[in-house]
C-alpha cells in the first residue's frame, strides 16, 4: 500500500511549521531545549520515561511556561521487569571490583528504578488532566484502552518502530504517525520484544519500506545530524526527521561535562551497542562501561531497567573520583557531526542546510 498522504499532513497534524523533531532523550532533554525547538517551528520533546507522575507534571508545566507551541512527551512501554535475585547478585559481584577501584561498594540489592507506562496509571492521569499536545511511545505500545483514552483527550500519538511487523501493530492501534528508528540511532533500540531477532534495518531502508507499506506519516530517525540528512529523509518519503544526537551538545541539555567532552571529541567517532549499562540494547559512545562487555567472564545482566540501578551507582562512584567513562553516553553513529550551539541557533542552521540541500537536489534534477 503506497503512502498517498499530503506531504504537509504531518506538520498540520502536529501543529508545527518545520519538519524537524528533537528526539525526547530521557535524562538529556530539558524544558529549555524542548521549548527552544518548538518556538523555532519544530517539535521539541521531553523524555519522561524515567520520571514519576509528579516529575512529568513538573516538566510539562515548566515547558509550557517557555512556549505556547506544541511539544511531545515520550514514555517507555516496555514489559515491567521481573526480578531475579540470583542474576542480580551475580551482576553486583561481577561489578564489585570496579566499584572498589573508586573507593565504593556496589548496592546491596537492585530495584526497578522506574515504572513502565503500561503499568503507570498515575502518569496516564497526568496526561489526561494536563493534555500535552503529543505523546509518543518507545519500546512498544500501551494497552488499547489507554490509546483510546489519550486520543479521546485530543492528544496526538507517535510510536517508534524498528521493523515492519512493529509498524503494523502501530497502524492497527490507531496511532497517528510512525517514527522509523534505524540501527544508526543513539540510545535504546525501540524494539517491542528485546529477545526477538533484530533485522537491524538502517534508517533509510526502514523509512522507505514504511512509506511504501503504510498510509501513516513516517518520521525518519537515526544518524540524521544536519540539513543534508533531513533532506535525504524527506526525499525518501518521510514527512519529518527526528534528531537526537544532533541536539545533545546544546547548552540546554542536562548532560555532564564528561559526556559533553566525549561528544565533541574523538569518542564521538566510535559507537557501539551495549546492554551492560541498562540491561537493554542501546547505542553508546565507546567508554569504560561499554568495554566491560568485552570481558570473557561477563555474566547475564539483570532485566531492564533493574540493571540501570547498578549502572547509575557505578557511574556516580566513578564520577565522584573524576572518571566520567561509566556514564550512559548515548550517541548515534554520526555523533562526530555534533555541534555545540544553542538550540535555536542549531535549529536555524539545520533549516539553512535543509534549504540548500533541497536546492542542490533540484539543480541536479534539472
Amino acid at each position: 500500500m503506497t503512502n498517498q498522504t499530503d506531504k504537509q499532513s504531518l506538520l498540520r497534524l502536529l501543529g508545527i511549521e518545520k519538519p524537524i523533531i528533537q528526539a525526547p532523550m530521557a535524562g538529556v532533554s530539558t524544558p529549555a531545549l524542548a521549548a527552544a525547538v518548538s518556538n523555532a517551528g519544530g517539535l521539541g520533546s521531553l523524555g519522561v520515561g524515567a520520571m514519576n507522575a509528579a516529575g512529568a507534571r513538573k516538566v510539562i508545566a515548566e515547558t509550557r511556561a517557555l512556549t505556547a507551541k506544541p511539544f511531545n512527551i515520550n514514555v517507555f512501554c516496555h514489559s515491567p521487569a521481573t526480578s531475579n535475585a540470583a542474576v542480580e547478585q551475580q551482576w553486583l559481584s561481577w561489578l564489585a571490583p570496579h566499584f572498589e577501584q573508586y573507593g565504593a561498594k556496589p548496592p546491596a540489592s537492585l530495584s526497578e528504578i522506574y515504572t513502565s507506562f503500561v503499568a503507570d496509571q498515575a502518569m496516564l492521569d497526568v496526561f489526561l488532566e494536563d493534555k500535552p499536545a503529543i505523546v509518543s511511545f518507545h519500546f512498544g505500545l500501551p494497552p488499547a484502552e489507554v490509546i483510546v483514552a489519550l486520543k479521546n483527550a485530543g492528544i496526538r500519538l507517535l510510536a517508534a518502530v524498528t521493523n515492519l511487523q512493529e509498524a503494523a501493530q502501530v497502524a492497527a492501534a490507531g496511532v497517528d504517525a510512525i517514527v522509523a528508528q534505524g540501527i544508526e540511532a543513539g540510545g535504546h533500540r525501540g524494539a517491542f520484544d528485546p529477545d526477538a531477532r533484530d533485522d537491524r534495518l538502517g534508517t533509510f531502508a526502514l523509512t522507505r519500506l514504511l512509506v511504501k507499506e503504510f498510509q501513516l506519516p513516517v518520521i525518519a530517525a537515526g544518524g540524521i545530524m544536519d540539513g543534508a540528512g533531513i533532506a535525504a529523509a524527506l526525499a525518501l518519503g518521510a514527512q519529518a526527521a527526528q534528531l537526537g544526537t544532533a541536539f545533545v551538545a546544546c547548552p540546554e541539555t542536562s548532560i555532564d561535562d564528561g559526556y559533553r567532552r566525549a561528544m565533541l571529541g574523538e569518542s564521538a567517532r566510535h559507537t557501539t551497542f551495549t546492554k551492560a549499562i541498562s540491561g537493554r540494547v542501546a547505542r553508546s559512545m565507546v567508554n569504560r562501561f561499554t568495554e566491560l562487555e568485552d570481558h570473557a567472564d561477563v555474566p547475564q545482566p539483570p532485566a531492564y531497567p533493574i540493571t540501570y540501578d547498578a549502572g547509575k551507582a557505578l557511574h556516580a562512584a566513578a564520577k565522584a573520583k573524576g572518571e566520567f567513562g561509566f556514564g550512559a553516553q548515548w550517541a548515534g553513529q554520526a555523533a562526530a557531526l555534533a555541534r555545540s550551539l544553542p538550540a535555536a541557533e542549531l535549529f536555524a542552521q539545520l533549516e539553512s542546510e535543509l534549504r540548500e540541500s533541497i536546492s542542490q537536489l533540484q539543480r541536479v534534477g534539472g
